[in-house]
């Protein structure tokens, strides 16, 4: 079996290649990165790829992709990529393909609630790919109601894979996540907090693991950077900034935090006690609505006074962590490919959808520079458009 996968930032693309490495070994595979405005950096490419099969990944425009597809005739295309970017490619930049492929795509982490936005943008695809048993539920019930798509298959994270529990550690580690607290007080309120925990605790390693630095993209914009308004906020306390990869954090951790974050699941797997913050409200907005009933919910007080939970084996068993066995993608994908398959109906074919991909067209199609240039490069833009068409 040959596979194309493709990833349009840094999370999708550590999730592609994880995916990759699910495939069997006599599977031939290629990874590169569409170049958009979200495309991560050389340094962030490389850390997302590290521990997994693939080698050198090429940053890739929407016309390079298309002829490597038609070089590699590829049996599937795994669309590892946010959901207006899936839907362009898989609709326009891919199509016509012959033999058509098994369009393969889904998310990186934490999905529940599931919404109808996540399944629209990917139901031109043959497989969405999930990972929990609540989450294939809850999509496959969007799925029988809105139609479209195709299966849903289940998949183990990838950072849960085979993860040794920890000795334990003197560090703290709070995960930051781009788009959740949205207001600049309550990522303050969240500093101050850590500020506490470190002036009180000298004993602990106190560390804010970021997602990039306040220069490199990432999926979501973040507006409000923790190390920049640690800066203006003026606090003393030994508290450390960082990036690089989690499970190397987690290593040496006696806690951990995070407002939503899968990294909250790594957590769990390496057996560290950890709170995830219930200040600014428990729901689908806060992204953090799956950890209901999970025993590991608590406040910005219990964080400053450094103490943590464990979570209950109940939720563990409905939520992320079931057998290795219990997942089904691969074996999904390999029907797909070997067997009769009628392709994926995008419900986004409409007359009413085109001027929307039309305008997630150039995020694939023109510079990322250009993009941001603002007004000034209006012309340079339609030039660039019209030389495409």
């Amino acid at each position: 079996m040959k596979v194309l996968a493709l990833a349009d930032s840094d999370s999708y693309l550590k999730w592609a290649a994880s995916l990759l490495d699910d495939l069997p070994p006599d599977c031939v595979t290629e990874l590169a990165v569409v170049r958009t405005p979200i495309t991560p950096s050389a340094e962030q490419i490389a850390a997302a790829v590290a521990g997994t099969r693939a080698s050198a990944v090429p940053v890739l425009s929407a016309r390079a992709l298309r002829r490597a597809a038609e070089r590699l005739r590829p049996d599937a295309i795994l669309v590892a990529c946010t959901g207006p970017v899936v839907d362009v490619l898989v609709a326009e930049v891919f199509d016509g393909l012959r033999p058509r492929p098994v369009f393969v795509t889904g998310l990186p982490g934490i999905s529940v609630p599931a919404t109808e936005k996540a399944w629209l943008y990917r139901s031109g695809c043959d497989l969405f790919v999930v990972h929990s048993g609540r989450e294939v539920a809850e999509f496959g019930e969007l799925a029988a109601t809105l139609g479209g798509g195709g299966a849903v298959g289940l998949a183990r994270l990838p950072f849960l894979r085979d993860v040794p529990a920890v000795e334990g550690g003197n560090r703290v580690v709070f995960a930051t996540q781009a788009k959740v607290p949205r207001r600049r007080e309550d990522r303050e309120s969240i500093l101050r907090a850590l500020d506490r925990l470190a002036v009180s605790r000298p004993d602990l390693d106190v560390v804010v693991k970021l997602r990039a630095l306040e220069d490199e993209r990432q999926t979501h914009n973040e507006r409000h950077h923790y190390e920049r308004l640690w800066r203006e906020l003026g606090l003393t306390g030994p508290v450390r900034f960082a990036a690089g990869p989690m499970h190397e954090h987690l290593a040496s951790s006696a806690g951990f935090v995070t407002v939503s974050s899968t990294a909250a699941l790594e957590a769990i797997a390496q057996d560290v006690p950890l709170l995830v913050l219930s200040d600014f409200g428990v729901n689908a907005e806060m992204i953090n609505l799956v950890f209901e009933g999970s025993g590991v919910l608590g406040t910005l007080d219990e964080l400053a006074r450094g103490a943590f939970m464990t979570p209950s084996p109940e939720w563990c068993a409905q939520n992320y962590f079931h057998p290795q066995g219990g997942s089904d993608w691969v074996a999904l994908l390999t029907a797909l490919v070997i067997g009769p398959r009628t392709p994926a109906r995008s419900l986004l074919d409409g007359a009413e959808h085109v001027a929307a991909r039309r305008r997630a067209r150039l995020r694939v199609e023109i510079p990322p520079k250009m993009l941001r240039a603002g007004y000034r490069a209006k012309r340079r833009v339609r030039r660039y458009i019209r030389a495409l068409t």
